[in-house]
């Protein structure tokens, strides 16, 4: 099953009968475009490899670890959308209701975690509590039910109450009685959340601490013992919510564990809902969130028919995990257990996670005894009788994540503090994941043989841009023996990568340009939507995103063009349609040597795209376009009046003139400044 997907590069390369052993090292022919894809997607699993790998490199003992905790600590807040944290606002918290049963009572709860950001839930108490209970916050699965999650889970709560806790079952943005969005990029791709580095686990693990804040509020519960639990979805949140979280003293994660290797390793980003992951701006990986709770005890609960989340992911994670407690001489406080079932909540699992919080929260070894449970109708546990008006529950994804706002620059010194600021922001919190060391091309190159060749020289061309990653193109370069000519790097978008793609928009520049036509990765990648969508977020999962990854590739097509082929071009201009034209600004904003970017119908902000990671915490389109003055700007047709901003910025270097309007490629290019060819 899937095995395929196991298959390392090197394997991929000699398995192949259309490729030579050896190829990546020394590729001797042009690959496919299925080749290139499957190269792309063996390397987004050798990134994850390395994450899950290298995790604790440098960590030898235990003040090697908590010297480095607090950034740790602090990176995983922020890839949540939690650093800094939102103010603690009032909770306007209403008992909207009460039930009495048989050894316990249930309390119906809602309260505001942020203004307007409504969560409802059900407590569950001990019906005759001796002193104050402690505490469970279990966190809800994906359970569609017009009544709330909540109530497909009430079983827990029972248990819990009929055995000495306070349990607060809650309600998920996604399946509560307020519903909002937890598939943004799985179902409806909604890529501006990679731009603002935004992923549902950050309000549920803000709902969650807000619940341990109510629960502190009550005196009739002990909420200085917490603990947190709960399956699939309620798994990750249990995982995040308890590393972030240090009141909560015990956790137990079900059927949610995974590695950054084993997810890309055996492509299961499409299997998994958006709150399963965190954009990874710091390349770290779930055992390193996992060390975030040591040493409070933390039990591992795994099903090994588990597609989602198969077993070598959680035992890899309890593999690595496990000698960051024994650093704090707390072996017997960390545990894993798996059970031959699928990807569900049954007994086995009810009855592990229930005796670790009962050890470790009251001291209680008795054996699990689940007991008679008998159900509430749906309708019992329902917590609002109307809907309220002010909620941002159904838009929180766009609320969650603070964005700033462009403000005008008085003078040119001002301006220059600011984008020295914004361009170390974007190289530590956008383009991290950038290669530290630039692999090397093993270019292959042919001559063209078709009309084109009346025009100019010209060379089919495909090159690395990292380590085992092909890209193509075309190269086309005057004849006339001249030392020198401008360059033009035309950036292909995936709707204009068919036959003979993009030739008669170059056809004024052949023979007076060096032209390299440039593919990017995943351009024109045989894939449908779903694929393409699992790339994506693969991509996101190794701490970049497809967009970003793409203008790493342009950076290094510039390289191609000065030092493998040697070219020295007068000027450098790079094209691009659409989105690839905003990829081309951030291209220019890191390499000088691009001194005139061409944008054709650009975006105006990243919420319409590219995607790139958090870049919507930082700036957006119009800013960024102003990394690039003095150097030229040309847009083919009217710029988008949003520009204006980046107009405001070249005229504080008195170089307004440079963004300019033309009518085509050749106009932006002036190739009446060339000879004719």
């Amino acid at each position: 099953m899937r095995i395929r997907q196991w298959i390392t590069a090197v394997h991929f390369c000699v398995i192949l009968t259309v490729l030579p052993a050896a190829a990546l090292a020394q590729p001797a022919a042009f690959h496919s475009a299925e080749q290139r894809f499957e190269l792309f997607r063996q390397y987004l699993a050798r990134r994850g490899g390395d994450l899950t790998r290298n995790q604790f490199a440098g960590i030898e003992t235990l003040a090697d670890w908590k010297r480095q905790r607090p950034a740790f600590h602090r990176q995983l807040l922020y890839t949540l959308g939690l650093d800094p944290l939102p103010p603690r606002t009032p909770l306007k918290a209403r008992v909207t209701g009460r039930l009495a049963r048989d050894g316990y009572r249930v309390e119906k709860i809602v309260f505001e975690s942020k203004p307007g950001m409504y969560v409802t839930g059900n407590l569950y108490l001990p019906a005759d509590a001796a002193g104050k209970p402690p505490v469970v916050v279990y966190v809800c699965g994906h359970s569609p039910l017009p009544e709330g999650a909540k109530v497909h889970y009430q079983h827990h709560g029972i248990w819990f109450a009929r055995h000495g806790y306070a349990a607060f079952v809650l309600d998920t943005i996604e399946f509560g009685e307020l519903r909002g969005v937890h598939h943004g990029t799985h179902n409806l791709g909604l890529w501006y959340w990679q731009s603002l580095g935004y992923t549902p686990a950050g309000p549920e693990v803000w709902n969650a601490m807000r619940a341990l804040d109510y629960l502190e509020t009550r005196d009739d519960v002990d909420a200085s013992q917490a603990a947190i639990t709960g399956i699939s979805g309620g798994g990750a949140v249990t995982w995040y919510t308890a590393a972030a979280d240090e009141r909560f003293a015990v956790a137990a994660p079900v059927c949610a564990t995974w590695t950054a290797a084993n997810q890309t390793g055996q492509r299961l980003l499409g299997e998994n809902c958006d709150c399963i992951y965190y954009d990874n701006t710091f390349q770290t990986d779930l055992p390193l969130v996992a060390a975030l709770i040591a040493p409070r005890p933390l039990k591992i609960l795994g099903a090994k028919r588990d597609t989602m989340f198969p077993p070598a992911g959680y035992h890899e994670v309890y593999r690595r995990l496990r000698p960051i407690y024994e650093l704090y001489g707390a072996g017997e406080k960390v545990a894993e257990y798996d059970y031959d079932a699928r990807h569900s909540d049954i007994l086995p699992f009810r009855k592990q996670a229930d005796e670790w919080i009962n050890r470790w929260l009251k001291g209680d070894t008795t054996p699990f005894e689940e007991g008679d449970i008998r159900r509430e109708p749906a309708a019992h546990l329902r917590v609002l009788d109307e809907l309220p008006t002010d909620t941002i529950n159904y838009r929180i994804d766009r609320l969650f994540i603070n964005t700033p706002r462009t403000r005008p620059w008085a003078d040119l010194a001002s301006w220059k503090h600011r984008r020295a600021e914004l361009l170390a922001e974007l190289k530590d919190k956008v383009f991290r994941a950038f290669p530290k060391t630039k692999a090397p091309f093993d270019a292959v190159k042919k001559p063209g043989s078709a009309w084109a060749d009346r025009y100019t020289g010209w060379y089919r061309v495909e090159f690395s841009t990292e380590e085992g990653l092909r890209v193509s193109g075309r190269l086309f370069v005057p004849s006339d023996g001249a030392a020198s000519h401008p360059g033009l790097i035309s950036v292909m978008s995936r709707d204009a990568t068919f036959y003979q793609p993009g030739l008669d928009q170059l056809l004024p520049a052949l023979g007076n340009h060096v032209i390299l036509e440039l593919r990017t990765r995943g351009v024109d990648a045989p894939a449908d939507n779903f694929t393409m969508a699992s790339v994506r977020r693969a991509a996101a999962l190794v701490g970049g995103t497809l967009g970003s990854m793409q203008i790493w590739d342009i950076l290094r097509s510039v390289d191609f063009l000065t030092e493998h082929e040697r070219l020295k071009p007068s000027s450098l201009s790079v094209y691009g349609r659409g989105e690839m034209g905003a990829l081309a600004l951030y291209a220019a904003a890191l390499d000088e040597r691009i001194t005139r970017v061409i944008l054709d119908h650009p975006p105006t902000t990243h919420w319409q795209g590219p995607a790139l990671l958090n870049v919507l915490r930082l700036t957006d389109l119009p800013e960024a376009a102003g990394l690039v003055a003095p150097r030229e700007i040309v847009s083919l047709g009217k710029l988008p009046e949003a520009y204006d901003y980046t107009s405001s910025i070249y005229a504080l270097y008195g170089k307004k003139d440079r963004i300019r309007q033309a009518g085509a490629l050749g106009d932006a290019l002036e190739v009446w400044n060339y000879p004719i060819r």
